[in-house]
């Protein structure tokens, strides 16, 4: 068994994996982590491994505790990778766009695939049908916009994200739904008819904690997967396990 550990910017995400196969997810705040991986650890004994993907802070006492208990493996831009990366600063790509690539690589091969996770940041990375990496794009996450909204005015309410179908919003608050998700909807529509306006084949995927608002809304043809990250995650503590 192997075990997962996503280090979000808000919340971190536990995994275990039973070959290809996810048998347990968990997430959790990163106060209570060192809480929820005892109880991971207690109940799944056959793990064997760990990889941990931090785009967020983890503490050296975090790993260390993780390192306690099992092998791991740190995910950085010099992982060994199923792809050809062809991002022009490598060092800088983030390990969860790495993964998201490495789970398209391995689930889509010979496919032009588009990857959006809707996240604290909404990313777009693609993968060419060469296999090849070429970037992609980042743009604020839901709760972002909702925060910058409250944040940078004096006035206007810190809302949860909820979507409301309609063109017109007769109520500050639901005027703020309303520019929020249907802006960010408005933005991945279009952002797909760009892509597929150079690449007439395209495989999209959907995935993030913030997809579910969004994928009865999008007008193209999407696969939606909330474990494409772990997944490739996975796949990625597979093919690095002698590096560690």
């Amino acid at each position: 068994m192997n075990l997962i550990i996503d280090v979000g910017n808000t919340l971190v995400k536990l995994a275990v994996f039973e070959t290809n196969y996810l048998i347990f997810r968990q997430e959790c705040v990163k106060e209570d982590f060192l809480i929820t991986f005892q109880e991971v650890s207690k109940n799944y004994k056959l793990i064997k491994k760990a990889i941990v993907s931090a785009v967020g802070n983890f503490s050296e006492i975090e790993i260390s505790e993780v390192k306690k208990n099992y092998p791991v493996f740190e995910l950085t831009h010099k992982a060994q990778i199923p792809f050809k990366n062809k991002y022009a600063t490598p060092n800088t790509l983030g390990v969860d766009r790495i993964a998201l690539v490495a789970s398209a690589a391995i689930q889509f091969p010979k496919k032009n695939v588009l990857i959006i996770d809707v996240g604290s940041c909404i990313t777009y990375d693609f993968l060419n049908s060469e296999n090849e990496y070429l970037g992609g794009a980042i743009s604020p996450g839901i709760d972002l916009r909702y925060q910058s909204l409250h944040h940078y005015t004096d006035k206007l309410p810190y809302l949860k994200p909820k979507l409301l179908k309609k063109v017109l919003g007769n109520t500050t608050e639901k005027s703020i739904h309303i520019g929020v998700l249907q802006g960010v909807i408005s933005e991945i529509n279009g952002s797909i008819t760009n892509y597929l306006e150079e690449f007439k084949e395209l495989t999209i995927i959907l995935t993030g904690g913030g997809a579910h608002y969004l994928v009865d809304s999008l007008k193209n043809d999407i696969f939606a997967n909330s474990n494409f990250l772990l997944e490739g995650l996975n796949y990625l503590l597979e093919i690095n396990t002698n590096k560690y």
